[in-house]
This record gives C-alpha cells, sequence and structure tokens, in this order.
C-alpha cells in the first residue's frame, strides 16, 4: 500500500495550499467544517481536479498520471451507484473490470456483503434500497478492487446514529485487515476520535 505526499497542492479556485504526508496503511481523518476544502483535497490526490503543487505515491509524482490508473478507490457523498445493475453487480463492477475470474469476484463479493450485512439484498436494485442500505452498497463496492489508497468523502452522513456506529466498526476493521492507505472527510468530531489514527485540520 502507498505513501502518500502532497506538496503545496493548490488548485486555481482556492486561496490555500494543502500538505500532508499519508503513512501505509494510515487512516488519516481531514477534518473540518462544510466548506473548509475536504473535498477538494480528496479531488487533488484523485487526480480529478487541475492543480499546481505535487502529489507522491511511495515517492513516483502522480501529477500526470490519470484518475483511472491511481489505482484509488473513491466513495463519493452522491455515491453514484449504477441503477441498471444489481446490488451484486455494482459490488462486482470494479472486479470485473481489472478481469478478475468469476469464481474469484463471487467470493470477494460475498464475503463483502455478508461483513456489511447486506447479503439479502443481493439482486435489488438501486431504486429499491433505503439511504442506508445504498451506503452500505458503496462502502462494499469501493472496497471490493482491493484499491492501493481509499478516498471516503463523508461516507456515513445523513444516517441513524445506530447504523453510523454499526458501519464504523465495520469500516475500520476492513481498513486494517486490508491495510488500505486511507484519507476520510468528515465534519463529525466523534468519527474523528473513533477512526483517526492521525487528523489533517483543514
Amino acid at each position: 500500500m502507498p505513501e502518500i505526499k502532497v506538496c503545496d497542492a493548490k488548485p486555481s479556485f482556492v486561496e490555500r495550499s494543502y500538505s500532508l504526508k499519508v503513512d501505509r496503511g494510515e487512516l488519516r481523518v481531514i477534518y473540518g467544517p462544510t466548506g473548509s476544502g475536504k473535498t477538494t483535497l480528496l479531488n487533488i490526490v484523485a487526480g480529478l481536479i487541475a492543480y499546481e503543487g505535487y502529489v507522491f505515491f511511495n515517492d513516483v509524482p502522480m501529477d500526470c498520471v490519470p484518475p483511472q490508473k491511481r489505482n484509488i478507490g473513491y466513495l463519493f457523498q452522491g455515491l453514484h451507484l449504477f441503477p441498471h445493475l444489481s446490488v451484486f453487480n455494482n459490488i462486482a463492477y470494479g472486479l470485473k473490470i481489472k478481469k478478475i475470474p468469476p469464481e474469484k469476484i463471487k467470493e470477494q463479493v460475498d464475503e463483502l456483503m455478508e461483513l456489511f450485512e447486506i447479503t439479502h439484498l443481493e439482486n435489488r436494485y438501486p431504486q429499491n434500497l433505503s439511504g442506508g442500505e445504498k451506503r452500505r452498497v458503496a462502502l462494499a463496492r469501493t472496497f471490493a478492487p482491493r484499491p492501493g489508497v481509499l478516498l471516503m468523502d463523508e461516507p456515513l452522513n445523513s444516517l441513524d446514529e445506530n447504523i453510523v456506529i454499526r458501519l464504523r466498526r465495520q469500516f475500520k476493521r476492513l481498513q486494517r485487515k486490508l491495510i488500505l492507505t486511507t484519507l476520510y472527510v468528515t465534519h463529525d468530531s466523534e468519527e474523528c476520535i473513533e477512526l483517526a489514527d492521525n487528523i489533517y485540520y483543514v
């Protein structure tokens, strides 16, 4: 899993620049109020916006590497589940892109559905899911391809408190198991305390 370095990275539409280092396998929480630039930092690391400065994975510059080649799993606030695909096929999507053998795809998807308690939703479509169910499917889909870097943008926002507590534990357990270098955006102080190895304030 890569170490991440962001050095004086600044998009044209913000006044501040960002600099931080995230160790291999570390869960770094990006904490701050709405509008403080948390999502902007994730988009810099993902290569989704133009910026001045530098981003390194394991000291290899990423600035000219397109997003799809950065080996990143990104859970956006909007979730962006594919409406025409079942829960199983939404989770399996990234594995199919990587041409993983079908039997291995089933094994990994089944494991993730069990972890996130959504096995009973396997054949449903997004329009038939609750908000909490959609988030659990989106979490499973983000983990499925075993990305080197995980970017999470308010992944548990606007959920029932009991669901949030359970999902935090599930998320951290899987992040530790897979040793994923993670940047996790939140404005929730409790989430910071429970999840973070380190905190980056914006």
